[in-house]
């Protein structure tokens, strides 16, 4: 019999690159810094389930774009559907393909749509905060001021869709974060775990491949006070 599963487990795997230092990815900026910074320190191979969720985004992302591209469709039309994306900073490179992101033009407007795959969309009741974030640099990068986010249901293609406006002071937020993990990891300094000291973001904490070295680097530190 054919091991469909181990088709799969092989399918999405791939080679993990080492991260390097002064280079950065607009899709994690939303995520615990500390994790980040273990992820640069300590990388991991990611686990082949966390790849087969990925999977499936990727492919609701390609449904989102059929649908816009979509004669039946004539209100919106698609601009871009897999943007480079690179900001020079001073000391260091945000930069990626950014493939959650969808250009469309609608009412004569650009329009950035940031696409999520989740869940249970009846559950969410606002855009997540790791998401307007990212999806606010964008904004800045691209010089794009409309944008929003397309949370896509992975059970049955629900949607729902959030305007998010384009906001600076945000925009600095999420580059400022750069700045601080850039230099937590030029000087190998460890950040603040801020998903524990910040109840919004707990839940990372649950989801988190780095648990164990951050308690132990906690339980370190106290013995170092």
């Amino acid at each position: 019999m054919i091991d469909f599963d181990k088709l799969i487990h092989n399918h999405v795997k791939r080679e993990e690159k080492p991260k390097v230092i002064g280079r950065y990815y607009p899709s994690e900026i939303g995520s615990c810094l500390r994790k980040i910074w273990f992820s640069y320190k300590y990388p991991k191979e990611t686990e082949s389930e966390l790849l087969k969720i990925f999977k499936i985004g990727d492919m609701l992302h390609n449904f989102v774009v059929e649908v816009i591209k979509s004669e039946k469709n004539p209100d919106v039309e698609l601009i871009d559907a897999e943007m480079p994306f690179e900001l020079k900073m001073k000391n260091f490179v945000i930069s990626g393909r950014v493939d959650d992101i969808v250009l469309l033009k609608a009412n004569n407007k650009n329009i950035l749509v940031e696409v999520k795959s989740i869940s249970n969309v009846n559950k969410l009741e606002k855009a997540k905060p790791q998401h307007v974030m990212q999806l606010q640099l964008y904004m800045f990068a691209t010089k794009i001021r409309d944008g929003m986010l397309l949370y896509v249901d992975k059970r049955n293609l629900k949607s729902k869709v959030f305007t998010i406006p384009y906001d600076e002071i945000e925009a600095i937020k999420a580059l400022e974060r750069f700045s601080i993990l850039h230099e937590h990891l030029s000087n190998n300094t460890i950040p603040e775990p801020e998903a524990k000291l910040d109840e919004e973001k707990s839940w990372m904490c649950k989801y988190c491949e780095y648990r164990d070295l951050c308690e132990e680097a906690d339980i370190n530190g106290k013995k170092d006070r």
